[in-house]
């Protein structure tokens, strides 16, 4: 694969630190794996100085070690990039644009409330996007 081929799926929170990370991470692992073309990237237009201890150790429950990784603001720069682009509950269209498409994952559990719950339904949209960004090629 070139770097050309790949195709990339930016995931927004407010943190950049949680749901869009729990996104990132596992269509990174799940694309890695399966020899997909996709990538995605995560961040947030609040984003956090760390990763909170309860994603930290979620994650690594899951085989996923984000420990020297640091939330990082969206920009639109980022986004111009991005073939895809899904918003956990923040407003991205001064960001992007009246016309950019912005996929809207607005009722995902709060991750702080029970990170299994969370991982669950993120993860569980993750790979039905993933098979349809595929399947749409």
């Amino acid at each position: 694969m070139t770097e050309t081929e790949t195709k990339i799926v930016a995931f927004v929170c407010l943190h950049g630190s949680a749901k869009s990370l729990i996104a990132a991470e596992y269509l990174n692992g799940v694309a890695t794996a399966r020899g997909f073309e996709w990538r995605a990237t995560t961040s947030g237009p609040e984003p956090d100085a760390a990763i909170p201890a309860n994603v930290v150790e979620g994650l690594h429950r899951h085989g996923i070690d984000v420990s020297a990784k640091i939330p990082e603001r969206v920009s639109a720069p980022a986004l111009a990039g991005a073939d895809h682009i899904v918003s956990f509950a923040c407003d991205l269209e001064d960001l992007v644009g009246p016309d950019r498409k912005i996929e809207r994952w607005d009722d995902c559990p709060a991750v702080s409330d029970d990170f299994e719950i969370a991982w669950t339904s993120i993860t569980g949209r993750v790979a039905w996007l993933l098979e349809r960004l595929r399947a749409e090629g």
